[in-house]
């Protein structure tokens, strides 16, 4: 991945900041910036160099991951924030950009106790800015990642059973992901029977899936540190009009906003064609979050897929898009898959079964 790249085009956005250097303290920007994956680093650019401040632990690793970026490793005892006040002061630094959005009141103040000269600028999403577009080694990652997460849930898939746990089906999931070559899960796997499926971030239990008409599955992998996240509901009982009903619902609305991407298309109108056909079902109510989100490194990240957000999307940012209708007491329906917007529109990186006559398992 072409690392020092990213550093020029961070360079040119801390330049119209008018400080003279940003000191990176979130550890997926570090790694962004440098190809680094460990941690307790942290990374100082300035316009002319770039200085990863870390311990002894990680000499070998940076040495093998990053070859030729400057190290200043602090010894054993040495506080963080102390190595930071002291390349900072040799580095001659007088105006330095933080991440806002990282760095802890304690540790600025820290810095500050040490060096009282500097002035330190709050920023926040500098960083983050830059990875919502993805290059072309980071979607053959993601795009793996959405291959292995499909794989994987097509097995679980072929052997469900009605006896089978929502945690023994969330186990075996992540279980398959090692098995077809994942790091390992995106996130925690939530796997909901029933009613539970009216909870959008259900945590596992041993609820039955045979105790429920309906099992919501919302997984993704980590491949190389990149993500994938996908959902989709399985009927595993008695097919109602109204499950039949919600499913077709969520599933135009999911339709209708995937249709509306391509760049230069604020992320509020893909939110609000869904929210339409939702409305228009019935269940305006129902649908209480945002319609998607970008991954990457991180499984949230920017752009933020909601009704308020008035960023527009690019080529290159690869988004969900995942509506969903929750009834308390009965249960809910969300349809998520992976979106990359192209240069002419969109293509989308998912492609797992999700016609209601494919979900039903029973």
């Amino acid at each position: 991945m072409d690392f020092s790249g990213r550093r020029e085009k961070l360079r040119k956005l801390l330049k119209k900041t008018g400080a003279t250097a940003l000191l990176a303290t979130s550890v997926p920007n570090v790694t962004y910036l440098t190809g680094f994956t460990g941690d307790s680093s942290y990374l100082l650019i300035t316009q002319e160099n770039q200085i990863l401040i870390s311990d002894g632990r990680y000499v070998t690793q940076i040495e093998e991951e990053c070859p030729g970026l400057e190290m200043n490793i602090r010894r054993s005892g040495v506080l963080i924030h102390q190595q930071v006040a002291k390349v900072l002061r040799a580095s001659g630094i007088s105006r330095l950009a933080i991440e806002a959005d990282s760095m802890t009141v304690s540790m600025r103040e820290r810095i500050v106790e040490k060096l009282p000269k500097l002035e330190i600028g709050a920023t926040s999403g500098m960083v983050e800015h830059l990875r919502q577009v993805k290059d072309k080694e980071e979607l053959a990652l993601i795009r793996q990642a959405a291959r292995i997460a499909e794989k994987s849930f097509s097995v679980i898939r072929a052997g469900l059973r009605l006896d089978q746990t929502e945690k023994q089906i969330g186990d075996a999931l992540e279980h398959q992901f090692r098995l077809f070559g994942g790091d390992g899960p995106a996130f925690a796997p939530i796997v909901a029977v029933g009613p539970r499926a009216a909870l959008p971030h259900a945590k596992l239990t041993d609820q039955c899936i045979g105790d429920g008409d309906m099992v919501l599955v919302d997984w993704g992998v980590q491949w190389q540190l990149y993500k994938s996240d996908l959902t989709r509901v399985l009927v595993t009982g008695k097919i109602s009009a109204k499950l039949r009903r919600v499913y077709e619902v969520v599933l135009n609305a999911q339709a209708r906003a995937i249709a509306a991407i391509r760049p230069g298309v604020p992320t509020t109108e893909i939110d609000a064609a869904a929210r339409k056909v939702i409305a228009e079902g019935g269940f305006e109510r129902r649908f209480n979050h945002g319609i998607g989100h970008g991954f990457g490194l991180e499984i949230h990240e920017s752009p933020r897929m909601t009704g308020k957000n008035t960023a527009t999307l690019k080529a290159g940012m690869v988004i969900t898009v995942e509506p969903g209708v929750y009834i308390p007491g009965w249960g809910g329906v969300r349809i998520e898959d992976d979106i990359l917007v192209t240069r002419d529109g969109h293509e989308v990186l998912t492609s797992f079964p999700k016609q209601f006559e494919e979900m039903v398992v029973f």
